[in-house]
C-alpha cells in the first residue's frame, strides 16, 4: 500500500494558525471590549453588558425573572465634572418624555454624588418625585471623569421588554439639573432592552458602537478568503 508522504505546505499551516488565532482573539476582544475597562465599588456582577451607540455611555444589567427585578450599572461621562447623567425607562415611547428617570450629580457642595429619582412628564424641566416603579439600592459615584449609577428596579411581571434612554448634561443650578443639549447624539440616546428574547439572550438591542473587535472581524474575513484561495490553488 502506497503511503501519502503529502504535507500541507507551510504557508497553508500558518495562515490556518493565524485564522485561529485571530478567531480566539476576537472573542476575547467581544467579551472584554464592553466590561475591561469598569470596576464597581459595589461589588456587583452583571450579566449583561453593553457599549451604548451615544454619548460615550455603558450599561451593565443584569434581569431576574422569579423577581421581575433589573440590576443596572449605568456609566457614562458628564458634559463638565458639575454636570450630571442620566438613566430612564420609558414604559410606553422610545424618547425621555413620559420616562421614569434616575439622575445623578454632585451635591450643592460638590462634595458628594447623589442620584434621585424624577418622573419626566415634559421637556420643559425635571422635578423630583416618585416614579412609577419600585426601586433599591440606588447610589452614584463619580471618578476619572465618570459618574455611575446603581439601581434595582422591580418591573411589572409582564414587562419582558422596555425602552430605555439615556443622558448627559453640562450644569446643575440649586440641585436642579439644566436641560441638556439637543445634538443628533443626544436625539439618538434610547434603545429598547429585550429580557427574553432569543437572539440575544437578553442583550439590548441597540445599534452596534464601533471598537477594536471590528477590526478583528476584518481581519478574520481577510485570512478565510485567502485559505479559501490557496485550498482552491492547491486542490
Amino acid at each position: 500500500m502506497a503511503v501519502n508522504n503529502h504535507h500541507q505546505p507551510p504557508l497553508f499551516t500558518l495562515i490556518l494558525t493565524m485564522l485561529a488565532s485571530l478567531i480566539a482573539l476576537t472573542t476575547q476582544t467581544d467579551a472584554l471590549n464592553c466590561a475591561s475597562s469598569q470596576k464597581f465599588t459595589n461589588n456587583n456582577l452583571y450579566t449583561h453588558c453593553t457599549d451604548l451607540h451615544t454619548l460615550n455611555s455603558t450599561l451593565h444589567y443584569t434581569y431576574t425573572n422569579k423577581t421581575s427585578s433589573l440590576q443596572v450599572a449605568f456609566i457614562a461621562p458628564p458634559v463638565h465634572p458639575q454636570g450630571w447623567i442620566a438613566w430612564a425607562i420609558n414604559p410606553t415611547h422610545a424618547r425621555m418624555a413620559g420616562s421614569q428617570a434616575f439622575i445623578a450629580f454632585h451635591d450643592e457642595n460638590n462634595a458628594t454624588m447623589i442620584v434621585k429619582t424624577y418622573n419626566i412628564s415634559s421637556y420643559s424641566g425635571v422635578t423630583e418625585g416618585d416614579i412609577a416603579f419600585d426601586v433599591k439600592d440606588m447610589k452614584s459615584e463619580y471618578s476619572d471623569g465618570m459618574m455611575r449609577i446603581y439601581v434595582t428596579v422591580k418591573l411589572p411581571e409582564t414587562m419582558k421588554e422596555v425602552n430605555h434612554v439615556w443622558q448627559v448634561g453640562g450644569e446643575v443650578v440649586k440641585g436642579v439639573p439644566v436641560r441638556h443639549a439637543f445634538t443628533a447624539e443626544n436625539l439618538k440616546a434610547t434603545a429598547k432592552l429585550n429580557f427574553l428574547s432569543a437572539d440575544n439572550d437578553g442583550s439590548p438591542v441597540v445599534a452596534p458602537s464601533p471598537s477594536a473587535s471590528d477590526a478583528y472581524r476584518n481581519n478574520v474575513m481577510c485570512v478565510f478568503l485567502v485559505v479559501v484561495i490557496l485550498g482552491i490553488m492547491m486542490s
